[in-house]
Protein backbone atom coordinates (compact mmCIF):
# COMPACT_ATOMS: atom_id res chain seq x y z
CA UNK A 1 0.00 0.00 0.00
CA UNK A 2 2.85 2.37 0.82
CA UNK A 3 4.44 1.69 -2.58
CA UNK A 4 1.18 2.56 -4.34
CA UNK A 5 0.66 5.76 -2.36
CA UNK A 6 4.24 7.06 -2.32
CA UNK A 7 6.38 5.14 -4.80
CA UNK A 8 8.21 7.08 -7.50
CA UNK A 9 7.02 6.47 -11.07
CA UNK A 10 10.03 5.17 -13.02
CA UNK A 11 8.43 3.81 -16.18
CA UNK A 12 5.07 3.72 -17.91
CA UNK A 13 3.14 1.93 -20.63
CA UNK A 14 -0.34 2.03 -22.09
CA UNK A 15 -2.65 -0.92 -21.55
CA UNK A 16 -3.86 -2.30 -24.89
CA UNK A 17 -7.55 -1.57 -25.56
CA UNK A 18 -7.74 0.57 -22.40
CA UNK A 19 -6.78 4.04 -23.58
CA UNK A 20 -7.51 5.84 -20.31
CA UNK A 21 -5.46 3.54 -18.10
CA UNK A 22 -1.70 3.77 -17.57
CA UNK A 23 0.47 0.99 -16.18
CA UNK A 24 3.43 2.30 -14.20
CA UNK A 25 6.39 0.81 -12.44
CA UNK A 26 7.04 2.21 -8.98
CA UNK A 27 10.17 2.50 -6.90
CA UNK A 28 10.20 2.94 -3.16
CA UNK A 29 12.36 5.67 -1.67
CA UNK A 30 15.92 4.42 -1.20
CA UNK A 31 15.44 1.53 -3.63
CA UNK A 32 18.44 1.48 -5.93
CA UNK A 33 17.17 -1.25 -8.22
CA UNK A 34 19.12 -1.46 -11.46
CA UNK A 35 17.63 0.11 -14.54
CA UNK A 36 15.20 2.31 -12.67
CA UNK A 37 17.00 5.60 -13.00
CA UNK A 38 14.90 8.78 -13.22
CA UNK A 39 13.75 9.18 -16.79
CA UNK A 40 13.63 5.50 -17.71
CA UNK A 41 10.52 5.13 -19.86
CA UNK A 42 10.93 1.51 -20.87
CA UNK A 43 7.62 -0.36 -21.22
CA UNK A 44 6.24 -1.71 -17.96
CA UNK A 45 5.15 -4.99 -19.49
CA UNK A 46 3.55 -7.69 -17.35
CA UNK A 47 5.95 -10.21 -18.85
CA UNK A 48 8.98 -8.19 -17.84
CA UNK A 49 9.23 -5.19 -15.56
CA UNK A 50 6.12 -5.96 -13.55
CA UNK A 51 6.84 -9.56 -12.61
CA UNK A 52 8.21 -8.49 -9.23
CA UNK A 53 4.90 -6.93 -8.16
CA UNK A 54 6.09 -3.31 -8.22
CA UNK A 55 3.58 -1.98 -10.73
CA UNK A 56 0.20 -0.33 -10.59
CA UNK A 57 -2.62 0.75 -12.88
CA UNK A 58 -3.51 4.43 -12.81
CA UNK A 59 -7.18 4.75 -13.66
CA UNK A 60 -9.59 7.61 -14.40
CA UNK A 61 -10.65 10.11 -11.73
CA UNK A 62 -14.19 8.79 -12.22
CA UNK A 63 -13.02 5.37 -11.01
CA UNK A 64 -12.15 6.68 -7.54
CA UNK A 65 -14.99 4.58 -6.07
CA UNK A 66 -12.67 1.59 -6.59
CA UNK A 67 -10.73 2.71 -3.53
CA UNK A 68 -13.86 2.60 -1.39
CA UNK A 69 -14.65 -0.81 -2.91
CA UNK A 70 -11.25 -2.10 -1.80
CA UNK A 71 -11.90 -0.97 1.78
CA UNK A 72 -15.36 -2.58 1.71
CA UNK A 73 -13.77 -5.82 0.54
CA UNK A 74 -11.36 -5.79 3.48
CA UNK A 75 -13.95 -4.74 6.07
CA UNK A 76 -16.17 -7.65 5.01
CA UNK A 77 -13.24 -10.07 5.16
CA UNK A 78 -13.59 -11.11 1.51
CA UNK A 79 -10.00 -10.27 0.54
CA UNK A 80 -10.57 -10.68 -3.19
CA UNK A 81 -9.94 -7.12 -4.44
CA UNK A 82 -6.50 -5.87 -5.40
CA UNK A 83 -5.04 -3.09 -3.19
CA UNK A 84 -6.11 0.40 -4.27
CA UNK A 85 -5.25 3.89 -3.06
CA UNK A 86 -6.12 7.44 -4.13
CA UNK A 87 -3.22 9.57 -5.29
CA UNK A 88 -2.25 12.77 -7.12
CA UNK A 89 0.61 12.30 -9.58
CA UNK A 90 3.38 14.78 -10.35
CA UNK A 91 5.86 12.66 -12.30
CA UNK A 92 7.24 14.27 -15.45
CA UNK A 93 7.09 10.83 -17.09
CA UNK A 94 3.30 10.97 -17.18
CA UNK A 95 1.11 12.93 -19.62
CA UNK A 96 -0.25 16.23 -18.35
CA UNK A 97 -3.76 14.79 -18.03
CA UNK A 98 -2.37 12.52 -15.29
CA UNK A 99 -0.54 15.30 -13.43
CA UNK A 100 -3.14 18.08 -13.50
CA UNK A 101 -3.89 17.72 -9.80
CA UNK A 102 -6.89 15.41 -10.17
CA UNK A 103 -7.11 12.58 -7.68
CA UNK A 104 -6.91 9.16 -9.34
CA UNK A 105 -7.05 5.61 -8.09
CA UNK A 106 -3.99 3.43 -8.55
CA UNK A 107 -4.55 -0.31 -8.33
CA UNK A 108 -1.85 -2.86 -7.66
CA UNK A 109 -0.89 -4.83 -10.77
CA UNK A 110 -1.00 -8.54 -9.90
CA UNK A 111 1.69 -10.08 -12.12
CA UNK A 112 0.18 -13.57 -12.19
CA UNK A 113 -3.39 -12.82 -13.25
CA UNK A 114 -4.42 -15.51 -15.66
CA UNK A 115 -5.75 -14.28 -19.02
CA UNK A 116 -7.24 -16.18 -21.93
CA UNK A 117 -5.14 -16.15 -25.10
CA UNK A 118 -8.15 -14.97 -27.10
CA UNK A 119 -7.51 -11.28 -27.90
CA UNK A 120 -11.27 -10.64 -27.90
CA UNK A 121 -11.74 -12.22 -24.48
CA UNK A 122 -8.52 -11.50 -22.59
CA UNK A 123 -10.29 -9.98 -19.57
CA UNK A 124 -11.28 -13.45 -18.40
CA UNK A 125 -9.37 -16.40 -17.00
CA UNK A 126 -12.07 -18.70 -18.36
CA UNK A 127 -14.98 -18.27 -20.75
CA UNK A 128 -18.30 -18.76 -19.02
CA UNK A 129 -21.83 -18.20 -20.27
CA UNK A 130 -24.77 -17.18 -18.08
CA UNK A 131 -26.54 -20.54 -18.47
CA UNK A 132 -23.35 -22.47 -17.63
CA UNK A 133 -22.87 -20.25 -14.60
CA UNK A 134 -26.40 -20.87 -13.35
CA UNK A 135 -25.95 -24.60 -13.83
CA UNK A 136 -22.72 -24.52 -11.78
CA UNK A 137 -24.61 -22.87 -8.90
CA UNK A 138 -27.19 -25.66 -8.58
CA UNK A 139 -26.92 -26.88 -4.96
CA UNK A 140 -27.37 -30.60 -5.63
CA UNK A 141 -25.13 -30.70 -8.65
CA UNK A 142 -21.66 -32.13 -7.92
CA UNK A 143 -18.88 -29.65 -8.56
CA UNK A 144 -17.07 -30.53 -11.80
CA UNK A 145 -13.57 -31.92 -11.76
CA UNK A 146 -10.94 -29.39 -12.79
CA UNK A 147 -10.83 -29.11 -16.55
CA UNK A 148 -14.26 -30.62 -17.17
CA UNK A 149 -15.96 -27.27 -17.77
CA UNK A 150 -14.88 -23.62 -17.95
CA UNK A 151 -14.06 -22.16 -14.52
CA UNK A 152 -14.36 -25.61 -12.94
CA UNK A 153 -11.59 -24.80 -10.44
CA UNK A 154 -13.74 -22.06 -8.85
CA UNK A 155 -15.98 -23.33 -6.01
CA UNK A 156 -19.54 -22.10 -5.39
CA UNK A 157 -18.40 -20.17 -2.31
CA UNK A 158 -16.38 -17.84 -4.54
CA UNK A 159 -19.45 -16.95 -6.60
CA UNK A 160 -21.31 -16.20 -3.36
CA UNK A 161 -18.60 -13.74 -2.30
CA UNK A 162 -18.68 -12.12 -5.73
CA UNK A 163 -22.49 -11.79 -5.78
CA UNK A 164 -22.56 -10.21 -2.31
CA UNK A 165 -19.80 -7.74 -3.20
CA UNK A 166 -21.28 -6.80 -6.58
CA UNK A 167 -24.76 -6.30 -5.14
CA UNK A 168 -23.52 -3.90 -2.46
CA UNK A 169 -21.59 -1.87 -5.04
CA UNK A 170 -24.01 -2.51 -7.93
CA UNK A 171 -21.19 -3.71 -10.17
CA UNK A 172 -23.05 -5.02 -13.21
CA UNK A 173 -20.16 -5.58 -15.59
CA UNK A 174 -19.17 -9.04 -14.37
CA UNK A 175 -22.42 -10.93 -13.96
CA UNK A 176 -24.86 -8.75 -15.91
CA UNK A 177 -23.09 -6.53 -18.43
CA UNK A 178 -26.30 -6.63 -20.49
CA UNK A 179 -28.37 -4.91 -17.77
CA UNK A 180 -30.93 -7.73 -17.85
CA UNK A 181 -31.67 -7.30 -14.15
CA UNK A 182 -33.07 -3.76 -14.36
CA UNK A 183 -34.47 -1.31 -16.89
CA UNK A 184 -31.47 0.72 -18.06
CA UNK A 185 -31.60 4.35 -19.14
CA UNK A 186 -31.04 5.00 -22.88
CA UNK A 187 -27.63 6.50 -22.04
CA UNK A 188 -26.37 3.26 -20.43
CA UNK A 189 -23.48 1.62 -22.34
CA UNK A 190 -25.43 -1.65 -22.39
CA UNK A 191 -28.14 0.14 -24.40
CA UNK A 192 -25.85 2.20 -26.61
CA UNK A 193 -23.83 -0.92 -27.47
CA UNK A 194 -27.05 -2.87 -28.12
CA UNK A 195 -26.17 -5.43 -25.46
CA UNK A 196 -29.49 -5.12 -23.63
CA UNK A 197 -31.30 -6.58 -26.64
CA UNK A 198 -29.52 -9.90 -26.04
CA UNK A 199 -31.41 -10.40 -22.77
CA UNK A 200 -34.10 -12.10 -24.86
CA UNK A 201 -31.72 -15.00 -25.50
CA UNK A 202 -29.91 -16.14 -22.33
CA UNK A 203 -27.74 -18.50 -24.38
CA UNK A 204 -25.93 -15.44 -25.79
CA UNK A 205 -25.07 -13.94 -22.42
CA UNK A 206 -21.53 -14.26 -21.08
CA UNK A 207 -19.75 -13.26 -17.88
CA UNK A 208 -16.76 -10.91 -18.04
CA UNK A 209 -13.89 -9.94 -15.72
CA UNK A 210 -13.89 -13.45 -14.25
CA UNK A 211 -10.28 -13.67 -13.20
CA UNK A 212 -8.04 -15.81 -11.01
CA UNK A 213 -4.33 -15.78 -10.28
CA UNK A 214 -2.10 -18.62 -11.44
CA UNK A 215 -0.91 -18.96 -7.85
CA UNK A 216 -4.51 -19.40 -6.58
CA UNK A 217 -6.75 -20.72 -9.40
CA UNK A 218 -9.65 -21.45 -7.04
CA UNK A 219 -9.93 -17.84 -5.76
CA UNK A 220 -11.59 -15.12 -7.80
CA UNK A 221 -9.90 -11.74 -8.14
CA UNK A 222 -12.28 -8.78 -8.19
CA UNK A 223 -11.21 -6.05 -10.63
CA UNK A 224 -12.93 -2.93 -12.03
CA UNK A 225 -14.96 -2.48 -8.85
CA UNK A 226 -16.04 1.16 -9.26
CA UNK A 227 -19.68 0.09 -9.34
CA UNK A 228 -22.55 2.57 -9.23
CA UNK A 229 -22.77 4.69 -6.09
CA UNK A 230 -25.71 6.65 -7.52
CA UNK A 231 -27.71 3.68 -8.82
CA UNK A 232 -31.29 4.21 -7.57
CA UNK A 233 -32.63 1.87 -4.93
CA UNK A 234 -35.76 1.11 -6.93
CA UNK A 235 -33.57 -0.25 -9.74
CA UNK A 236 -31.27 -2.46 -7.67
CA UNK A 237 -30.07 -5.37 -9.77
CA UNK A 238 -31.20 -8.56 -8.03
CA UNK A 239 -30.09 -10.62 -11.01
CA UNK A 240 -26.62 -10.39 -9.48
CA UNK A 241 -27.92 -12.68 -6.70
CA UNK A 242 -29.67 -15.18 -8.98
CA UNK A 243 -28.74 -18.79 -8.23
CA UNK A 244 -26.84 -17.95 -5.04
CA UNK A 245 -28.08 -20.10 -2.16
CA UNK A 246 -25.66 -19.15 0.60
CA UNK A 247 -23.31 -16.37 1.63
CA UNK A 248 -20.11 -16.13 3.71
CA UNK A 249 -21.04 -16.09 7.41
CA UNK A 250 -18.39 -13.56 8.47
CA UNK A 251 -19.44 -11.03 5.84
CA UNK A 252 -23.14 -11.45 6.64
CA UNK A 253 -22.41 -11.03 10.35
CA UNK A 254 -20.57 -7.79 9.59
CA UNK A 255 -23.58 -6.53 7.62
CA UNK A 256 -25.89 -7.42 10.51
CA UNK A 257 -23.68 -5.84 13.14
CA UNK A 258 -24.92 -2.28 12.58
CA UNK A 259 -21.29 -1.16 12.48
CA UNK A 260 -20.65 -1.29 8.72
CA UNK A 261 -20.49 2.48 8.27
CA UNK A 262 -18.25 3.08 11.28
CA UNK A 263 -15.89 0.27 10.25
CA UNK A 264 -15.67 1.66 6.72
CA UNK A 265 -14.91 5.14 8.09
CA UNK A 266 -12.20 3.70 10.29
CA UNK A 267 -10.64 1.93 7.29
CA UNK A 268 -11.01 4.82 4.83
CA UNK A 269 -9.34 7.21 7.25
CA UNK A 270 -6.08 5.42 6.44
CA UNK A 271 -6.22 6.76 2.86
CA UNK A 272 -5.48 10.42 3.61
CA UNK A 273 -5.85 11.63 0.02
CA UNK A 274 -9.28 10.08 -0.41
CA UNK A 275 -10.39 11.08 3.07
CA UNK A 276 -9.51 14.75 2.62
CA UNK A 277 -10.80 14.97 -0.95
CA UNK A 278 -14.23 13.69 0.11
CA UNK A 279 -14.53 16.01 3.09
CA UNK A 280 -13.77 13.42 5.75
CA UNK A 281 -16.48 11.51 7.57
CA UNK A 282 -19.27 13.98 6.76
CA UNK A 283 -18.50 13.92 3.05
CA UNK A 284 -18.29 10.14 2.91
CA UNK A 285 -21.45 9.41 4.90
CA UNK A 286 -23.88 9.62 1.94
CA UNK A 287 -21.89 6.97 0.05
CA UNK A 288 -21.61 4.76 3.11
CA UNK A 289 -25.31 5.19 3.86
CA UNK A 290 -26.09 3.95 0.34
CA UNK A 291 -23.96 0.84 0.86
CA UNK A 292 -25.54 0.26 4.27
CA UNK A 293 -29.03 0.54 2.78
CA UNK A 294 -28.12 -2.04 0.15
CA UNK A 295 -26.75 -4.25 2.91
CA UNK A 296 -30.09 -4.14 4.74
CA UNK A 297 -31.92 -4.98 1.51
CA UNK A 298 -29.55 -7.91 0.94
CA UNK A 299 -30.16 -9.17 4.48
CA UNK A 300 -33.89 -8.98 3.87
CA UNK A 301 -33.43 -10.93 0.64
CA UNK A 302 -31.50 -13.63 2.52
CA UNK A 303 -34.24 -13.89 5.14
CA UNK A 304 -37.18 -13.87 2.72
CA UNK A 305 -35.64 -16.60 0.56
CA UNK A 306 -34.42 -18.72 3.49
CA UNK A 307 -30.84 -18.57 2.26
CA UNK A 308 -28.03 -19.93 4.38
CA UNK A 309 -24.55 -18.88 5.39
CA UNK A 310 -21.33 -20.86 5.28
CA UNK A 311 -18.20 -20.63 7.37
CA UNK A 312 -15.11 -19.45 5.57
CA UNK A 313 -12.34 -21.99 5.21
CA UNK A 314 -8.86 -20.79 6.15
CA UNK A 315 -7.06 -19.30 3.17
Amino acid sequence: MWLLSSGQVVSKSRVPAHGQIMRVRLRAAGDDAKGDAEGDVSPASPEGDCQDGRCGLIKRPGDLYEVLAFHLDRVLGLNRSLPAVARRFRSRLLPYSYTDGALRPIIWWAPDLQHLQDANNDQNSCALGWLQYQEMLQPHRPMPVDGDTPCSSIPRSEWSRLALFDFLLQVHDRLDRYCCGFQPDPSEPCVEEMLHEKCRNPAELVLVHILVRRSAPSRLVFIDNAGRPQHPEEKLNFRLLQGIGSFPAAAVARLRSGRLQSLLLQSLRLDRELWESQGGAEGLRPLLHTIDRRAQILLRHIQEHNLTVFEDSPC
